[in-house]
């Protein structure tokens, strides 16, 4: 090899020795080393209201199922009412929680309405029958009611149906209540806005029918 050929060997390695220094030391700069975290898709309030809501309309789904069938075809009409506007907003959801890399159900139930001490006292869970456990959110029915409703029928199964699913829409307004008060923004919260709306109509009308043709 010529000495030219030699020095500009040498010259080609240094640049290239040089080049990989300036990399090295602008690569924080164009790709930092620790990305920003992207925002998670539902806070903790979020999840834990879409979980615990979701299991509360699991049950009125069951309660809906369990009533005779051939009961007032009024009666019988709004339990499909509710049974088929409750099993969509299950599986709404259940599609929240899966973008949000969250469990379908909540192993604490409730801990995210008690978590803020001004709405658990506003909205402290209170609609529960005196032998149900304390874990059970505010409305839910017992196995034992839930049984007596699948053997009733008749005229006591239309009332039995409407005073367990009356008290079942007024622990789903509590819950959203409370959901409505702690968030401040976005989909949950109109959801639970909507919540509000529907069975709080709903309630009043099984009042309404309670009051008519109660036992």
């Amino acid at each position: 090899m010529t000495r030219s050929a030699v020095v500009r060997a040498i010259a080609f390695t240094s640049l290239a020795v040089l080049l990989l220094a300036i990399g090295a030391a602008l690569r924080p700069l164009l790709a930092p080393v620790n990305p920003p975290v992207a925002d998670p898709v539902l806070n903790a309030t979020e999840i834990g209201f879409i979980q615990d809501m979701a299991a509360h309309h699991q049950q009125a789904v069951q309660i809906a199922q369990r009533l005779d069938p051939d009961v007032d075809p009024g009666i019988a009409a709004l339990a499909r009412q509710i049974r088929d506007a409750q099993s969509v907003e299950i599986g709404t959801f259940l599609g929240w929680l899966r973008l949000a890399e969250a469990p379908p159900t909540n192993r604490q139930p409730m801990s995210w309405m008690l978590a803020d001490t001004t709405a658990a006292h506003k909205h402290s869970p209170s609609s529960r029958p005196s032998d149900s456990p304390t874990e059970l959110m505010p409305g839910m029915a017992t196995m034992t009611e839930l049984d007596g409703l699948a053997a009733a029928r008749g005229h006591d199964a239309e009332v039995l149906f409407l005073q367990l699913m009356y008290r079942h829409h007024l622990g789903g307004v509590e819950m959203a209540l409370a959901a409505d008060a702690l968030l401040t923004h976005g989909p949950v919260k109109q959801a639970a806005r909507d919540i509000m709306a529907t069975q709080s109509q709903e309630a009043g009308l099984m009042a309404a029918v309670l009051s008519q043709n109660g036992p």
